[in-house]
């Protein structure tokens, strides 16, 4: 599925590079691993070559689906601020990040600079928004091949 160098993105901690593939014995069973360093805090993860799809690892957004992201972010609308209470929404944020489908990352980004634009966010709530938008802005450059910079300030205009 992937190879050494390539660019993957794990859930809920973002894009990564494949530095390598091993194998290693771990609880008395050999299998392959990925061993892949998140671009922004070299936190390194090993995933299992076998169960990558399952636990999330996928590959960055392709450029047609860029479009589908940017629409959804410049939309007005919000699905889920019904949900009144602060920790019935973080965890449903929590579990759409943890998704690491982009357009879900995007959802909960737009929910909550909504919420921003009727009130003050809680700590929580700023925590998840700068998760939600490190997560989505890093891989935005990355798959459209601009700075970090230039995705935020074109999420900027069109959030505001």
């Amino acid at each position: 599925m992937f190879k050494v160098g390539d660019q993957a993105v794990y859930p809920a901690q973002g894009v990564g590079v494949v530095e390598a593939i091993e194998t290693r014995q771990m609880c008395g069973q050999v299998h392959d691993y990925y061993i892949l360093r998140i671009i922004d805090n070299d936190m390194t993860i090993l995933v299992p070559v076998a169960n990558a799809s399952q636990v999330g690892l996928r590959r960055l957004i392709s450029r047609e689906n860029l479009s589908s992201v940017y629409s959804l972010l410049g939309e007005k609308r919000a699905g889920q601020l019904a949900i009144s209470s602060w920790s019935r929404r973080q965890r449903e944020y929590h579990d759409r990040i943890k998704t690491n489908d982009p357009l879900e990352v995007a959802q909960v980004l737009r929910e909550l600079y909504l919420i921003r634009e009727a009130k003050e966010l809680s700590y929580g709530e700023k925590k998840v928004l700068e998760l939600a938008r490190r997560l989505l802005v890093k891989e935005l450059a990355l798959a459209e091949g601009i700075t970090e910079d230039a995705v935020n300030s074109r999420l900027e205009t069109m959030i505001n």
